[in-house]
């Protein structure tokens, strides 16, 4: 039986297919006996499964990076000389602080949506 869920040229990811083997094993037995569908179809399966999570796990890395990047430029000084007051130098801080807070707030609230669920 060919799988509907990717192309027969296409091998699924050779963990999936040990996933796939795995599974196919507990459920028929060491000889697969009466099993109908191939590793591959099941392989194809998983494998969109564990290509869906890493897209979100890249998604959230490309998230990280930035929030780094920007508390780097965040915690860089001022140019020397520049801020003379120190007044000048509250207002300077307040709103770096205030940015660094949105920042980690904005990243809080999205990794927090990006987790699963847990069942009650």
């Amino acid at each position: 039986m060919n799988s509907t869920h990717q192309p027969e040229s296409h091998q699924p990811d050779p963990v999936a297919l040990r996933i796939a083997e795995d599974v196919l094993r507990h459920i028929y037995g060491d000889d697969l006996t009466g099993c109908t569908v191939t590793l591959e179809s099941v392989g194809a399966i998983i494998s969109e499964g564990i290509s869906q999570q890493q897209r979100g796990a890249n998604e959230l890395l490309d998230l990280y990076e930035k929030l780094v990047e920007a508390l780097n430029l965040l915690s860089n000084p001022p140019e020397a000389g520049k801020i003379h007051d120190p007044t000048e130098w509250q207002t300077f801080l307040s709103q770096r602080l205030d940015a660094i807070h949105t920042l980690t707030t904005k990243a809080i609230e999205t990794t927090a949506k990006a987790r699963p669920k847990k069942n009650s």
